[in-house]
């Protein structure tokens, strides 16, 4: 019923599914691996800074803004 040709082609097929599920498996597994050490290494004063870093973000891009409509209007700087 099975001749050899379609055998050989299912377990092929059969073999390539279970070394991708182990791949992917695999591939949470280092990615779970990884956000674990980026939360361990986290800084735990995150927050005290942030509101500093976000003032002077909004003031970089409050130049840059400037910067672009002097631009616009054909000013040199």
């Amino acid at each position: 019923m099975l001749n050899e040709p379609l055998l050989t082609t299912a377990s092929l097929l059969a073999s390539v599914a279970i070394v991708t599920l182990a791949s992917l498996r695999g591939w949470q597994g280092w990615l779970t691996l990884k956000t674990r050490e980026l939360d361990l290494h986290r800084p735990a004063d995150e927050q005290g800074s942030g509101n500093g870093m976000a003032r002077i973000e909004i003031a970089d891009l409050k130049e840059r803004i400037r910067k672009l409509e002097a631009i616009a209007a054909g000013v040199d700087l």
